[in-house]
């Protein structure tokens, strides 16, 4: 390995220190070929790096708005055929194009990506999260700027979509005037103060970047979507190994048990008689009362998950349920036959118990429905992470808005990852060149 520098030596024992008081072994990382040393780096990631030939590209909105010209134009500008990530037929999440020589197998690929996949809300929302001190990408273009005049051109820019309808006025050097800036969709200008601000938000993405890097320890630019990160800081957190399921019969079981959830106002009209100008006296008093769960999605996987040594129960006629403790370090999923006394419907019109999907009368797709039913071989789990008590306790001690919002979608797209159906997969082959023949 080559020589450091001092300033090299100084920064390595800055991040040694650092990383013992973090219970970390901290190496000199360099390359392995030519010795060429590259920084301080974990002893594993050191020998596990490999050089990465892929360059992402970050849009908001890509798969709404930015995709369709923007692939149309690069699939001819350079040589090899584009990689799609598609959403459907028309929405795509993220397209990979090979820049240089399509001979060499390390040739260098711009990945474009949508920021919209990991930040789901628009970009004046985001920008209104960042402090500005974060703001350094930006600052660093307006240094003369007053603090003023900083506060100005840190909003979400404008821009006039119906009019420029021509490449020749992109080439004009002056802003047009603010009634070109006019929307048939909201029959209005913007506002003299939107008009009067100039933007960049390229400190928005790399605010979250640096958030999940602090707080996981992974860069989501690695990444096409927001739950395929956090999968992966999942299983980086809590260390889990996943044994392979390849029992057809047993996915099939397990997956009948997914169901979704319910959302529905159960009592379409109320009224309070409390507090209010109608109050009967005579009447009860009855009131409105809203509540709200917080974190029941991760609520749900801190609870024991099952993961490995799936079989089945050998002696299934003399299973009891009740039995098994609720803190059991074996979990089962049950097929059943339910009974719903006649004597609780009343008390559970409102929300019953145990949800099918079925097609309703008249109907002929499956809707999730809550009915006072008996129900036969109901698939249902006899209990429903560490990686989920990690994101509440980001939570707890989140600085502002973006991060609370950031590990609220972190448990979220945990719990919706364990349940993707990968038969809904679509894939998408896009042609650049066509010889006038249909088929093979």
């Amino acid at each position: 390995m080559e020589t450091l520098s001092k300033e090299q030596w100084e920064v390595y024992r800055s991040v040694v220190t650092f990383a013992r008081n973090r219970s970390r072994r901290t190496t000199r990382g360099h390359c392995h070929l030519t010795g060429r040393y590259r920084g301080p780096a974990h002893s594993n990631c050191n020998l596990n790096y490999k050089n990465s030939f892929y360059i992402p590209i970050v849009f908001h909105n890509l798969s709404g708005y930015d995709a369709p010209f923007i692939i149309k134009e690069i699939a001819t500008a350079y040589e090899g055929h584009i990689d799609v990530l598609p959403i459907t037929k028309e929405k795509y999440i993220s397209f990979t194009k090979p820049v240089d020589s399509t001979k060499d197998k390390n040739t260098n690929h711009f990945q474009i990506m949508d920021a919209g996949s990991f930040l789901s809300a628009n970009l004046d929302k985001l920008a209104l999260y960042l402090d500005k001190d974060k703001l350094k990408i930006v600052r660093s273009k307006f240094l003369t700027l007053s603090d003023e005049e900083f506060e100005l051109v840190t909003r979400k820019g404008v821009f006039p979509y119906e009019y420029v309808d021509c490449v020749e006025k992109l080439n004009e050097r002056c802003l047009p005037p603010r009634e070109s800036f006019y929307s048939s969709s909201t029959s209005d200008t913007v506002s003299e103060s939107d008009y009067a601000h100039a933007a960049d938000v390229t400190d928005i993405f790399k605010n979250f970047r640096n958030s999940c890097v602090e707080s996981y320890g992974l860069d989501p630019a690695h990444y096409y979507t927001l739950p395929g990160f956090t999968w992966d800081a999942m299983l980086k957190h809590t260390h889990v190994r996943f044994e392979l399921f390849t029992n057809i019969d047993m996915a099939m079981f397990i997956e009948r048990g997914i169901r979704g959830g319910l959302s529905q106002c159960s009592g379409k009209y109320v009224q309070a008689n409390k507090y209010t100008r109608s109050y009967d006296s005579s009447k009860p008093s009855s009131y409105l009362m809203y509540y709200d769960v917080n974190n029941l999605y991760g609520w749900a996987m801190c609870q024991p998950l099952p993961y490995a040594e799936f079989r089945w129960v050998e002696d299934a006629a003399n299973f009891g349920a009740s039995a098994i403790a609720p803190d059991s370090s074996t979990g089962y999923i049950l097929e059943v036959d339910l009974e719903y006394p006649q004597h609780v419907h009343d008390q559970h019109i409102d929300l019953p118990f145990c949800p099918t999907r079925d097609k309703p009368p008249g109907t002929r797709e499956d809707k999730l429905l809550v009915t006072l039913y008996d129900k036969q071989l109901y698939v249902v789990h006899y209990r429903n992470l560490q990686q989920c008590e990690l994101n509440t306790q980001f939570r707890t001690h989140a600085k502002n808005d973006f991060e609370n919002n950031l590990y609220k979608l972190m448990n979220n797209a945990v719990f919706n990852k364990t349940m993707e159906n990968v038969r809904n997969h679509v894939d998408v082959k896009l042609l650049t060149k066509w010889d006038g023949r249909y088929g093979a």
